[in-house]
């Protein structure tokens, strides 16, 4: 088996998700895993198929038809079965928006040897003060050879400094 990684953005449209899974379904492809949204009017995702090796190109070749639609990339995955040594931390953020939470918080965990598995933002209207509030949950990666204590010390710092609440989850 192969395991592709397919990026998919377009208009969006009732029924994007169902053309491309009848794609993969039709080329006895199994869809494992995948994060779908609506931002902006905009459809995007990132899907994690298994096909049989000798059924990748077919199924590259079957999701161009969808080019009208949808800017979709085929990527071929290398990556290994993970590694039980890895560290996973969650954090969830919270606190008033404004640029740069983002780039430091990623800066943050780049500079501790983490690496983030998975991001999910937003921003909403604070209920009393009528201003933004921006929240993230962030899974994060810390290798072996880094220590999670220094990663959640460095992020509580910033988290400080940046005037965000902070809550780490196990």
């Amino acid at each position: 088996m192969t395991t592709l990684v397919l990026t998919l953005v377009g208009e969006d449209r009732a029924g994007l998700v169902a053309e491309v899974a009848d794609i993969v379904a039709n080329h006895d492809g199994n869809w494992e895993r995948s994060e779908l949204a609506e931002l902006a009017g905009t459809f995007a995702g990132v899907v994690e198929v298994s096909v049989a090796s000798e059924r990748v190109e077919e199924l590259r070749a079957a999701l161009e038809v969808l080019a009208g639609l949808l800017t979709i990339t085929v990527h071929e995955s290398t990556a290994g079965a993970p590694d039980a040594a890895v560290h996973t931390i969650e954090l969830h953020v919270l606190g008033n928006d404004h640029p740069g939470i983002v780039r430091e918080l990623s800066t943050a965990l780049r500079a501790q040897g983490a690496s983030i598995d998975r991001l999910t933002s937003t921003t909403r209207d604070a209920a009393m003060s009528g201003g933004r509030l921006f929240e993230a949950t962030i899974v994060a990666r810390v290798e072996a050879s880094s220590s999670p204590a220094a990663v959640v010390a460095e992020i509580e710092r910033i988290a400080a400094e940046i005037q965000v609440d902070l809550t780490l989850s196990d």
